[in-house]
């Protein structure tokens, strides 16, 4: 496998051809409607052979596949670094990391459940049902998974419950805060989620509280440490959804005590995007520094065998003069690229943030931006995390169409299988 960037006037059959792999192939691993290349988008070549072009290194060739020079080399018997057009160069399978997976999904028609589960069947350990809300009382919202229950157990996915202090209007810190510094009420949601898995043979819970105040840091740990210990009794998986920290006094994030966290539960999946969103400027959601900042922040701070990379399926829109979220929203990459389809636009590529984004403007010739994460972006997270074997990683959420990556995710590491 090696990635390939489209270049202004090539075709899926020239690309096809030049690389000697079939067309329906290259189609097929990247879900392409007829005739909707744009400049600058990314491709999965799905072959374990390259052909050198004109200009070609080795160099760029180990970059497109992620595979070192000397792998390359050693591969084949070559002893130096010159290379001829046409050569057939081949590219080794990666060494498989076993990994765990994690990723989100929310219940929808049992078809399009079906599907989605299906899809990821390969790549994923854990799947976490959104969402359970929490009560002021520390009671539990109802929510109609059964089927969706069933049907990730049936494909050996071991499905969680994600429980949330989300209310209608959005994360709420007082409702955190309110349940967290009551003994009673605290107690009584850990009862409350014990029930839930063996009421609904849930395998575990997402713990997925945001915005976290930070005098509520202590008491929020401890709520772990006593939901954690509780479930173990059970067999059951406690993990918890956390902001990315590069560092320690970031005011928003001070409820987060990684330290605390990571001694506390089983997993701690690190939510490695929204470094923008739609209430910022224009900018790279996940990029790649930041990233890795964060995983050395976490890595310092707790077992690297229980930190889950997450990472997103999405970008953001934003709209001139990118001061009112109103106006911005959220778009998967395929929505994103079809964008840059519709106006005609190539796609650029940051390659210090390992993130993609273009301009268009609409039919009132508003401007807009737009930043979200692609084939090689998501390729160098997977690596990064490969490199600094943690535990896994996951995304936010299944149902964003991303089609290449479950390929990716494959190419990288062999999931888990607990059921």
């Amino acid at each position: 496998m090696f990635i390939y960037t489209v270049r202004s006037g090539e075709s899926l059959y020239s690309i096809a051809h030049k690389y000697r792999v079939s067309l329906e192939a290259v189609q097929s691993v990247n879900q392409l409607p007829a005739g909707t290349l744009v400049p600058g988008q990314d491709l999965i070549i799905p072959t374990n052979h390259y052909i050198v072009q004109p200009g070609d290194s080795l160099y760029l060739i180990a970059r497109m596949s992620y595979l070192s020079i000397q792998t390359i080399m050693t591969a084949n018997g070559l002893n130096s670094y010159a290379l001829t057009v046409g050569q057939r160069i081949y590219l080794p399978p990666r060494s498989k990391a076993i990994a765990d997976n994690l990723s989100f999904i929310v219940p929808t028609e049992p078809s399009e459940v079906e599907a989605l589960i299906r899809t990821y069947q390969s790549v994923s350990t854990y799947i976490a049902v959104f969402d359970y809300h929490i009560s002021a009382e520390g009671e539990l919202s109802q929510l109609d998974d059964t089927f969706v229950i069933r049907t990730l157990r049936s494909h050996r996915i071991v499905p969680l419950a994600t429980v949330t202090n989300l209310t209608a209007a959005g994360f709420s810190a007082e409702l955190a805060s309110t349940v967290l510094n009551d003994a009673a009420r605290r107690s009584r949601l850990v009862e409350r989620i014990y029930r839930l898995m063996t009421n609904k043979h849930y395998g575990g819970v997402m713990i997925d509280f945001e915005r976290v105040k930070g005098e509520d840091r202590e008491t929020f740990t401890e709520f772990l440490r006593l939901l954690a210990r509780r479930l173990k009794e059970g067999g059951y998986v406690t993990a918890v959804a956390v902001p990315p920290k590069t560092r320690e006094d970031i005011p928003w994030m001070l409820g987060y005590d990684y330290r605390g966290i990571g001694a506390a539960v089983d997993l701690v999946f690190i939510m490695a995007y929204d470094w923008h969103e739609i209430s910022t400027p224009p900018g790279p959601v996940a990029p790649i520094g930041a990233v890795r900042q964060t995983l050395g922040f976490a890595i310092e701070r707790m077992d690297r065998r229980k930190i889950l990379l997450g990472l997103p399926r999405y970008g953001y829109d934003w709209a001139a003069p990118f001061t009112n979220p109103a106006n911005n929203r959220a778009v998967s990459v395929q929505t994103a690229i079809q964008l840059a389809f519709r106006h005609r636009v190539p796609i650029s590529y940051s390659v210090r943030d390992e993130q993609a984004y273009f301009s268009y403007r609409n039919g009132q010739g508003r401007l807009h931006q737009v930043w979200f994460e692609n084939i090689r972006g998501r390729a160098a997270k997977l690596d990064l995390a490969v490199r600094l074997r943690i535990r896994g990683g996951g995304s936010w959420q299944l149902g964003l169409e991303f089609p290449q990556s479950s390929y990716l995710v494959n190419a990288f590491v062999q999931a888990r299988k607990l059921i």
